[in-house]
């Protein structure tokens, strides 16, 4: 999986007026926390933060903080219900020797039969929560859906990858293809002309 290199400044707790004050210069007021470790608060420029946030990509982000890097992922973002500007991240700090959950985005591929017989293709789902070590974590996941036939459907447990566990729901649907009126039509023929 791709890194991503992100700066920041160690801050001290502060009230509502100090973390106005951040977000009035530009910065957003960040956490770091996990494995067994207190808490690290900090800012980020909102806009080298945007490179994370405003992309459908997944990224372990190298946090340099105080002259210290830490790895980690995107936990939990809030964001302004209007200006839709961030507020806060929760960064989760990850080990390389651990296995991460984090969402992968999927790379649909492929023409399926049943769109060549008059179906229509539907997609789902754009990502998928998966397990693996930090050097086992992949891009995006390829999923062909040119085997998927009329009224046939791709659910995350026909999903399988080497080194990677899923932990999306197994039946959770990825993509369809549902006959139309077009193909019903197309059907009707074929079985008359075999007659």
């Amino acid at each position: 999986m791709k890194h991503f290199q992100l700066s920041g400044e160690i801050r001290e707790k502060g009230n509502k007026a100090v973390i106005k004050a951040f977000r009035r210069q530009g910065l957003v007021p960040c956490n770091l926390y996990g494995l067994g470790m207190d808490n690290v608060l900090f800012t980020v420029s909102a806009r080298d933060l945007k490179g994370v946030t405003d992309t459908p990509a997944s990224y372990i982000i190298d946090l340099n903080l105080g002259g210290k890097t830490y790895y980690a992922i995107l936990h939990e973002l809030q964001f302004h219900p209007v200006s839709d500007e961030c507020l806060h991240v929760d960064f989760l700090a990850v080990d390389e020797k651990k296995p991460i959950a984090i969402n992968v985005p999927l790379n649909i591929f492929g023409h399926p039969k049943g769109v060549q017989a008059g179906g229509k293709f539907t997609a789902n789902l754009r990502k998928v929560r998966v397990s693996a070590l930090m050097e086992n974590l992949p891009d995006k996941l390829d999923v062909d859906v040119t085997p998927l036939g009329l009224d046939k459907r791709l659910t995350v447990g026909d999903l399988a990858y080497e080194n990677i566990t899923i932990l999306s729901p197994k039946t959770s649907i990825i993509c369809s293809v549902k006959s139309t009126r077009a193909s019903q039509a197309n059907a009707a023929e074929a079985s008359e002309a075999a007659e």
